[in-house]
């Protein structure tokens, strides 16, 4: 993983600089000098909780000021907002309780970093994050400075105290799940720039070799769903429990660019009869006529990226699409989307639950999965797959007492499941439990199709 200061930006316009220079991040190195003092699971908790800080700045570090303090869309958030937000949640649950006389870096960040934790106070209006030009990104930097610097203690203390192990793992994941809406809110932010700026003309991006899809078959049988394993899970992701599935086939990849393209060339997004009714009126609202960040260019299609404009890559999975397009597009090709219980069964069979790839490889090499001989590898973590599943509670789920049982329940309305991880998912999250979850309309994520169909 690159954490190096800032790439050579041809697009950044003259006078205008990155976001800091290296030296002005928290370089966490009070951290790493104690660690070798300590036992080993400390020593772990301080490297980890130091990488994923460090992470998030490094992902920040190609970017403007200016770039930092924009907001394109109620939906998406400053990447200042981020960084804040991020580093409120270590304040606000695992340092206030546990450390006597903190005192906040700024009260005011109580209100202005809360994002909608009811339990704690009120929050700043999510579509105003934009409007928030103070504080400064300096003071951003500090803000995480002092808090970093109040972590130490607690992370120190948790070896003998599991609940507050249990908080800093949570809050570390939820880092991580920041981590990715950075890019995506930054490619959104940029997309919207007629200059069309690069957020790294660097950033790699994978070729893929034409694939051959094949159909995976799963006998009917009682399916056990849920994570199952002794590491952090999201809450959201038990009890773990049984589903009865019918026999069902799904494909081995997701559905790629070309086969995409031809959706759109059979007038895909003028059939009204291939899409959902509410489908459609989004089609019709938001003037829809393919993925999000596609341009036609002559007889070929462009699309926006992290590293700029660039071709359509034809055998790439098809990006930033809405549930509805993946449902529209799986009834174009005579087959249905998968239930996320569906999806799970199939990824847990095989090893494919664990996939050298992530953010931390190379903030967007796409996934390899290992093979096994019991049964069919499911290549995932490319995109981010739709399910036609609704997002809801599993039997017995109950949130965790107080604030931080807002974390996942009170969203299990209006909105739709999303199994496999994406290239901007932390390779720690790309597991065959998680559950991603959006609304229906959402296309700013890097969310595509896998196929499923009836055996």
């Amino acid at each position: 993983m690159r954490v190096a200061g800032p790439p050579q930006d041809t697009n950044r316009p003259p006078g205008s600089s990155a976001a800091a220079p290296p030296q002005a991040w928290g370089d966490h190195s009070g951290l790493a000098a104690r660690v070798e003092t300590l036992d080993a699971p400390t020593q772990h908790r301080l490297r980890r909780y130091r990488d994923v800080r460090a992470r998030t700045e490094a992902l920040v570090a190609p970017l403007s000021a200016e770039d930092c303090a924009l907001q394109s869309m109620p939906d998406a958030s400053p990447a200042k907002w981020h960084l804040a937000h991020t580093t409120w949640f270590f304040e606000t649950f695992v340092i206030a309780s546990r450390i006597g006389g903190y005192r906040p870096f700024d009260r005011a960040f109580r209100v202005l970093f809360n994002s909608y934790y009811k339990g704690v106070g009120d929050q700043h209006p999510r579509p105003e994050r934009g409007l928030l030009s103070r504080p400064s990104l300096d003071a951003v930097i500090a803000y995480r400075g002092h808090v970093d610097e109040a972590m130490r203690e607690c992370l120190e203390r948790a070896s003998s105290d599991a609940a507050l192990a249990s908080m800093i793992e949570l809050g570390l994941n939820h880092e991580e799940q920041h981590q990715e809406l950075i890019l995506t809110d930054i490619l959104h932010l940029l997309s919207r720039n007629p200059a069309r700026p690069a957020y790294d003309p660097v950033w790699p991006c994978a070729q893929h070799p034409p694939t051959e899809v094949r159909w995976l078959r799963y006998r009917a049988g009682i399916a056990n769903i849920g994570y199952a394993g002794d590491g952090f899970a999201f809450d959201n992701e038990a009890p773990r429990h049984h589903v009865w599935l019918e026999a069902f086939e799904l494909a081995s990849r997701p559905v790629t660019n070309a086969e995409y393209a031809a959706f759109i060339d059979d007038g895909g997004y003028r059939r009204s009869e291939l899409w959902l009714s509410l489908g459609f009126d989004a089609v019709t609202a938001h003037g829809w006529i393919a993925p999000l960040y596609w341009e036609r260019h002559g007889e070929r299609w462009r699309t926006f990226t992290l590293s700029g404009v660039a071709d359509v890559d034809p055998h790439a999975p098809v990006s930033h699409v809405s549930f509805f397009e993946a449902d529209a597009y799986a009834r174009w090709a005579g087959a249905r989307l998968p239930t996320e219980f569906e999806w799970e069964a199939v990824a847990a069979r095989g090893k494919s639950a664990s996939v050298a790839s992530g953010l931390e490889t190379n903030f967007a090499k796409y996934s390899k999965s290992v093979s096994d001989q019991d049964f069919p590898v499911l290549p995932h973590g490319d995109v981010w797959e739709w399910t036609s599943s609704s997002y809801a509670p599993y039997p017995g789920f109950r949130p965790a007492a107080g604030a931080v049982g807002e974390y996942n329940g009170k969203f299990m309305c209006n909105q739709y499941v999303l199994r496999g991880g994406s290239c901007a998912t932390s390779s720690s999250q790309i597991r065959a439990s998680y559950r991603n979850f959006f609304p229906a309309e959402a296309r700013w994520q890097f969310s595509g199709v896998r196929l499923a169909r009836d055996a």
